[in-house]
């Protein structure tokens, strides 16, 4: 999608807006994040989410690089990130607007077992995270319209319902776990051990010893498999658990520190690089 049309270029021109976002938790949808945003000069770092991160741009275009590869997206292109997937974002030819929802693994779990009427075998995913489908954008923008603007909850609920469902039938399916290999295991070893002492201040000697490779090969080897460094991937699992702990009401002073950052200032800064929004407006929604 790099390359756009004649035809597309006007989707394309730079915004005449200011920077905004509209953020709240939906309570038809078990609390699920929402979100509207324009952006002209924000710049998303590398991150992950817990969550499916579930979009559509309205006008503009953004730019992101997801499993390494990175592609120009506009109106019409859909976001299908699936949870733990590293991505970033940056505006593209002036900017863009967006909407996006993160419905977890059990919420969309839920949906395609009513559909099915059914157990749902394996893990659902996504095999692709940025494709072109026009009809499905334009209907996942009404939904998440209805969302914003409070209607009735039937509407809202069967308008999102369906797009959720619609979108697995055409591009989702269930995980296949890949063959494992000793570089793989060494970095996954990595990988958990950050997860679980995300609050202290892990070195990369330290590190490189939990994998038994060499700092060089690590940083290598974990940048091949998680197309992010281990400083950065230490970073964003310390903003996906101070997310969790906003969530449940934690004052963002005593969370930057329980989380590892140095000072609030540091922690607002990378939180607000990852998410679009600063610890106070995620906590007072």
């Amino acid at each position: 999608m790099e390359n756009i049309s004649q035809e597309q270029a006007a989707d394309y021109m730079p915004l005449a807006e200011t920077e905004t976002t509209r953020f709240w938790r939906d309570s038809r949808f078990g609390g699920m994040e929402c979100l509207t945003a324009t952006f002209l000069t924000h710049e998303f770092a590398p991150h992950a989410h817990d969550t499916f991160s579930i979009g559509a741009i309205e006008s503009g275009g953004q730019i992101a690089t997801i499993r390494g590869m990175r592609e120009a997206s506009g109106p019409g292109d859909l976001y299908l990130i699936n949870p733990g997937e590293i991505h970033d974002g940056a505006p593209y030819e002036g900017g863009y607007r967006y909407r996006m929802i993160y419905p977890d693994l059990p919420l969309l779990r839920e949906i395609l077992e009513d559909v099915t009427g059914k157990p749902f075998q394996g893990i659902p995913a996504f095999g692709r995270q940025i494709l072109r489908d026009q009809a499905l954008a334009d209907a996942f923008q009404a939904a998440h319209c209805t969302l914003e603007t409070g209607s009735g909850a039937l509407e809202t609920s069967q308008a999102m319902f369906l797009v959720l469902d619609a979108m697995f039938r055409r591009h989702g399916s269930s995980i296949i776990v890949p063959t494992d290999t000793a570089e793989k295991s060494a970095v996954h070893r990595a990988r958990d051990y950050l997860m679980e002492n995300f609050a202290s201040d892990v070195g990369l000697e330290e590190l490189a010893e939990v994998a038994s490779l060499s700092r060089a090969h690590l940083i290598r080897a974990f940048r091949k498999e998680f197309h992010i460094t281990p400083h950065s991937f230490l970073t964003d699992i310390r903003i996906r658990e101070a997310r969790k702990r906003l969530r449940r009401g934690g004052q963002p002073a005593e969370i930057a520190l329980e989380c590892g950052f140095a000072d609030q200032a540091h922690f607002t800064r990378h939180f607000k690089s990852r998410t679009g929004l600063t610890p106070g407006q995620y906590r007072a929604r």
